[in-house]
């Protein structure tokens, strides 16, 4: 029998980002930036287990939330902007040894700052190396955009140039032309795997024999200035499967068995967000008798509540919420305080508890409850979110989709 070696996936993330203040927590195309790193980790087939090294009790909370384990908070003395990754390895392993008696055989380095992973780089780095023993470590690479043979450094009392690099054989490579110049490729954060004995033995996160993981150029995303982030989160936004890439978006829940509550935002879910105003200031909303029918049938087959949370005042919500028998919450600015309480309340769990809202002031909820579904036409972010994307729009039979949808869950007959 071949016992598989642990492998253990580190996340560093430390909370002290200068350039951009909690970026490794910060929305990136609709889910926090570490989590794209830690859901790489945990798709892996090969990966044992995933750990993120962090200082900061916040961090820590997001990567639990998304799958990782945060069994220790990392030390101020490895958490300042020069740390080296080398001792947070060395502690993550050195923490790991003395308190658990647990001796990875392999590293596995993701860096939160490059999310755009291929799907299967993680275990093509691990493979790498696994088939490759005599290897100290696997790195992801990429050709490099620029040639550093053309690069130059200035003489700082004269500032005569001098040029950075040279090539044995080629004389001024400067003045040599690409083709003649030997390939060159970047390193980038994607993925490094290394035997944790390089860590340990050679006090080194590479050694010297060092494998290249060949990475398409066009996941070649590192975000370390603000400016970065735009263009990064935007190719996630705007990918339409040209990058098979590693997505938390992918990774969607399925609807409980035990459902006790559905809980409704009003405006873009009973409606299709749009307002009429007369010249009285009075507003008027369209609905979907479907939508009201769909609710009905689903309250007397399954027993199931639903109640409607806006963050309106308006006496159309009250009246529409009225005539469907649906208790209401207006006013609401904290969506989150009041699903909890609601769910205290009634004496449930969030794992019984089904949502449905439309925009971005409904995405603090998706956590809070066990499955959030949206409308078709709702905000691009709260679609990449969404355990489900209904085929309907708000106000015009997404709500009735919803009920169909748990019904036929539940194995209850609508007709």
């Amino acid at each position: 029998m071949v016992m598989k070696p642990d492998i253990l996936a580190i996340i560093p993330a430390r909370g002290g980002s200068k350039g951009i203040p909690g970026k490794n927590i910060k929305d990136f195309a609709g889910f926090p930036l570490i989590a794209y790193s830690i859901i790489a980790g945990l798709q892996s087939e090969l990966v044992t287990r995933v750990i993120v090294s962090t200082d900061d009790e916040k961090i820590a909370e997001v990567a639990r939330h998304y799958g990782a384990e945060t069994p220790f908070l990392r030390p101020e003395s490895i958490a300042r902007d020069d740390t080296l990754d080398l001792p947070v390895a060395q502690h993550c392993l050195d923490w790991l040894a003395e308190h658990e008696g647990y001796h990875p055989e392999i590293l596995v380095w993701l860096r939160p700052t490059s999310p755009i992973r291929p799907l299967d780089c993680v275990d093509q780095a691990i493979r790498l190396l696994l088939e490759h023993p005599q290897a100290d470590s696997v790195r992801g690479v990429v050709p490099a955009g620029q040639n550093p043979f053309k690069m130059w450094t200035l003489d700082g009392e004269t500032s005569i140039m001098i040029p950075l690099l040279g090539v044995e054989g080629i004389p001024e490579a400067y003045n040599a032309p690409r083709q003649a110049l030997p390939d060159v490729y970047w390193q980038t954060g994607h993925i490094d795997a290394l035997w944790a004995k390089t860590v340990l033995e050679k006090h080194s996160m590479t050694g010297k024999t060092i494998l290249p993981l060949m990475i398409d150029p066009r996941y070649t995303v590192d975000i370390d200035m603000p400016s970065d982030w735009p263009a990064a989160e935007q190719l996630v936004l705007n990918n339409t499967r040209e990058l098979t890439m590693v997505d938390p978006a992918n990774q969607r829940r399925r609807l409980p068995e035990d459902i006790q509550l559905i809980v409704l935002d009003f405006d873009g879910v009973l409606t299709d967000n749009r307002v009429w105003v007369n010249e009285d200031g009075q507003e008027m909303v369209a609905s979907n008798r479907s939508d009201s029918l769909g609710l009905e049938i689903l309250r007397r087959l399954t027993g199931i509540d639903v109640m409607v949370l806006s963050k309106e005042t308006n006496p159309v919500v009250e009246a529409r919420c009225n005539k469907l028998k649906l208790p209401m919450l207006q006013a609401v600015q904290d969506k989150v305080s009041a699903i909890r309480g609601i769910i205290a309340d009634k004496k449930l769990n969030h794992s019984q508890v089904v949502f449905m809202g439309n925009d971005i002031n409904d995405l603090p909820v998706f956590p809070e409850v066990a499955f959030a579904a949206v409308p078709v036409d709702a905000h691009p972010a709260v679609i990449r979110q969404a355990d489900r994307v209904l085929s309907a729009p708000g106000g015009r039979g997404a709500v009735r989709e919803l009920c169909d949808l748990i019904m036929d869950h539940l194995g209850v007959r609508s007709s």
